[in-house]
């Protein structure tokens, strides 16, 4: 891994594998770092350029500003990207990292030739409700603040505290049954997975970003949007697995709405919110078919 230190203040770490072909830069998701790419870098095609970036707060980047929005996560990576030079490239934004690319692509359209979101947080956000007593969501009740947020007793806290307390056996448990349902990492891949999501430092600000992320002409419940996906005019295709238990079809089909004619949703048959692990070859064809 190299870092960068860039104009925002952070130093960015990134794994680089050089190529003569297509540029394709890679944005990891929530709890996770440019560790979690290593099954595709390993996958696509050799002549393939790739650049895949631990974001602010993650893996073995800085964190040396908190932050509110994914337009600040994509403006450390933006920077990276200048100061590397890295023109006329692809992007590919998993979960969290889905928002981040969108920030990029509607920023730098000119520089962006394709966009991928593979089980992307929508245009519209990712709320957190609010909970009952019995920890069930109330409908129409998102929590607001970074306070409340970090109070969240079902999606939140368990991780927090599973992060602070460096405890890999529990967030093994909330990944075997969110994100790795039917198919799980070998072991030793699985492990170093586990050390580094205990890496992460930003959590709070992250969902905070996530609930608060709007790039729509709606509002979303918390505040209105600014139709940034308008211009995204990159090709964009929305990658979607059909088992997905952390975002819902009707995210991909949100952000294929706001975005409009130049986006296409692709489902990605018996994947979860891991079409890396799920089924690789799937996940590959469709990636390299559409660049």
């Amino acid at each position: 891994m190299n870092k960068i230190k860039v104009k925002t203040g952070e130093e960015i770490a990134y794994r680089e594998r050089e190529g003569s072909g297509d540029k394709l830069v890679l944005i990891h998701g929530n709890m996770t770092s440019s560790k979690h790419w290593d099954v595709l870098m390993d996958s696509l095609p050799e002549n393939y350029h790739l650049l895949a970036p631990d974001m602010r707060g993650f893996g073995k980047s800085s964190y040396n500003n908190r932050f509110d929005s994914l337009e600040e996560l994509a403006q450390d990576l933006i920077n990276l990207l200048d100061q590397k030079n890295f023109k006329n490239y692809n992007l590919i934004g998993w979960s969290t990292g889905g928002g981040v690319a969108m920030e990029i692509a509607a920023k730098r359209p000119t520089e962006v030739n394709k966009l991928i979101l593979l089980e992307s947080v929508s245009t519209r956000g990712y709320p957190i409700l609010k909970k009952d007593e019995g920890g069930q969501p109330i409908p129409g009740e998102l929590l607001e603040t970074k306070e409340e947020i970090a109070s969240d007793p079902v999606q939140v806290l368990p991780v927090l505290n599973a992060q602070k307390n460096n405890d890999k056996e529990t967030m093994r448990q909330i990944w075997n049954s969110l994100i790795y349902t039917d198919n799980q990492p070998e072991e030793e891949r699985y492990e170093k997975y586990l050390d580094d999501m205990m890496t992460q430092r930003n959590l709070i600000d992250v969902d905070y970003a996530l609930a608060h992320f709007n790039i729509s002409d709606q509002h979303n419940g918390l505040q209105s949007g600014n139709n940034k996906a308008e211009k995204i005019t990159a090709p964009t295709l929305i990658l979607q697995g059909d088992q997905d238990k952390v975002v819902p079809m009707s995210m991909a089909e949100a952000i294929k709405e706001d975005i409009g004619n130049n986006a296409e949703i692709q489902i990605l048959e018996n994947c979860g919110h891991s079409p890396l692990i799920d089924d690789i070859d799937q996940l590959v064809d469709a990636i390299t078919k559409f660049l």
